[in-house]
C-alpha cells in the first residue's frame, strides 16, 4: 500500500509572510500541520507545536506584557521548519513511517515533480495500521 491511498489532499497553505496570529487561528479551526508555499513551492511545514513553541506562555494571562502580544506579528517564514522532507505519491506506507521515525518528524508532505499533492501525518499512518490489524 503506498503514501497516495492514505494521504489527506485538504492541505492547509499559507504563505511566508503569513503572522503567527493568523497561522494560530487557522490551526485552531483544525488540523495539526500547516504548510508553508511560495509562488507554489513548498518552503516549509508549521505544526501545532511549532506556534505554541513561538506564542509568549503569557499570552492572554493577566500579567501579559506587549512583547508577549507583538511576538503574534511573527511570520510564518520565522517560525516553520524549512527545507521539509517529502514523500512520492508512490512511496509506501512502511517506508514512509519508517521516515517519520528516524527524522523525528509528525508529517510528510506528498510532493510529485515540485507539485504538492498533500500531506501524510503520523496519526494517518497509525489509523492504517490499527485497521489493517481489524
Amino acid at each position: 500500500m503506498t503514501v497516495n491511498s492514505i494521504m489527506r489532499c485538504d492541505v492547509v497553505t499559507v504563505s511566508p509572510d503569513a503572522a503567527l496570529i493568523d497561522i494560530r487561528e487557522r490551526l485552531q479551526e483544525g488540523g495539526n500541520h500547516m504548510l508553508v508555499v511560495e509562488e507554489g513551492a513548498l518552503r516549509g511545514v508549521i505544526s501545532d507545536r511549532d506556534v505554541l513553541k513561538a506564542i509568549s506562555p503569557f499570552l492572554d494571562a493577566y500579567n501579559e506584557k506587549h512583547h508577549d502580544m507583538e511576538a503574534l506579528s511573527r511570520s510564518a517564514s520565522e517560525i516553520m521548519q524549512g527545507d521539509p522532507i517529502t514523500v512520492a505519491p508512490n512511496t509506501s506506507i512502511e517506508e514512509a513511517s519508517q521516515t517519520l521515525l528516524d527524522n523525528r518528524a509528525s508529517s510528510l508532505p506528498v510532493v510529485d515533480e515540485g507539485d504538492l499533492l498533500g500531506i501524510v501525518t503520523g496519526k494517518d499512518m497509525l489509523e492504517y495500521y490499527v485497521s489493517e490489524e481489524v
